[in-house]
């Protein structure tokens, strides 16, 4: 799966930048995305559920995003989603990544 995406949310993992022996710069972290619903009985905002993403980019966006994020920031991050199933022998599960174009 592959669509276009956006996010808001808070970066919870420092950033973690690499360089591959091709020369790719990447720079991925994870993102907390929490939604708000107003509860009408307590006549008050309440938080929802939070979607945790795995965020990467590549290039320049991630010379600039592992200059300029950190932990702790919000950020709106568009991108491209890709979710995945994943099983290694002793665990499975699905993980929620983000190809960050902006």
């Amino acid at each position: 799966m592959s669509d276009s995406f956006s996010v808001t949310g808070l970066v919870a993992t420092t950033p973690r930048h690499l360089v591959t022996q091709d020369g790719l710069p990447i720079t991925s972290f994870r993102l907390a995305a929490s939604t708000k619903k107003f509860d009408k009985q307590a006549n008050r905002w309440t938080e929802g559920e939070t979607n945790w993403f795995t965020v990467t980019s590549f290039r320049q966006l991630a010379i600039n995003s592992a200059t300029s994020v950190s932990k702790g920031d919000r950020v709106v991050v568009m991108g491209r989603l890709r979710v995945r199933d994943w099983d290694n022998g002793e665990r499975a599960g699905t993980s929620v990544e983000i190809e960050a174009e902006t």
